[in-house]
């Protein structure tokens, strides 16, 4: 009776670690929205600057925000990218256009400016894959009632790689990650 009573017991803590590793796996590449809130909320990703040598990446061709429960996030789609995804996200004193070196006001109390190793064109045929245009808010993007996010602007789509400002509450941690052809940039709600 006792050696059936562990084997339930150990099935019962094997369910629950696959259930803990699919609720992890979904917060780190699954759908952009709300999710439950976390029994606490810790972010230890630091506020300094974090980079990824240039990849191999296909044209941006959407960017698109979401709420969880300890943090906004941004998400960079491409095309089909093969390997790595480059990037260069880091907090700046102000904004400024890549190539002309305009100043672009971006609210909020910190701004975080995110360089994307993809450009808003096809570089074969110059088509426009990104409808963002240089000093304007991204298109289709609403923040509205976000906890960290406070304004977005495009920079530039400039040798290569795309320009964003991301207007957000304070200098908070923030952490980059790549899954498949995105790449997620999240913000901590709080340190």
């Amino acid at each position: 009776m006792r050696r059936w009573r562990t084997v339930a017991a150990a099935l019962v803590l094997a369910g629950a670690g696959v259930a803990g590793t699919a609720g992890a796996a979904e917060a780190a590449t699954g759908p952009v929205d709300n999710a439950a809130p976390p029994a606490a909320c810790s972010a230890v990703w630091g506020s300094g600057d974090k980079s990824l040598a240039d990849a191999d990446a296909a044209p941006l061709t959407n960017i698109r925000t979401g709420r969880h429960a300890c943090y906004d996030r941004m998400v960079f789609d491409t095309g089909a990218a093969a390997g790595r995804l480059g990037y260069h996200v880091g907090y700046v004193d102000a904004f400024h256009q890549d190539g002309s070196g305009a100043r672009i006001p971006v609210k909020g109390g910190a701004i975080l400016q995110i360089y994307v190793s993809a450009p808003s064109y096809d570089p074969a045929t110059g088509q426009q894959t990104y409808a963002g245009s240089a000093g304007k808010s991204l298109p289709g993007v609403d923040i509205g009632g976000y906890k960290t996010f406070t304004d977005t602007k495009f920079g530039a789509s400039f040798e290569g790689q795309t320009q964003i400002g991301l207007g957000v509450r304070a200098k908070l941690p923030f952490r980059v990650l790549q899954s498949g052809h995105q790449l997620i940039v999240d913000v901590a709600h709080t340190w």
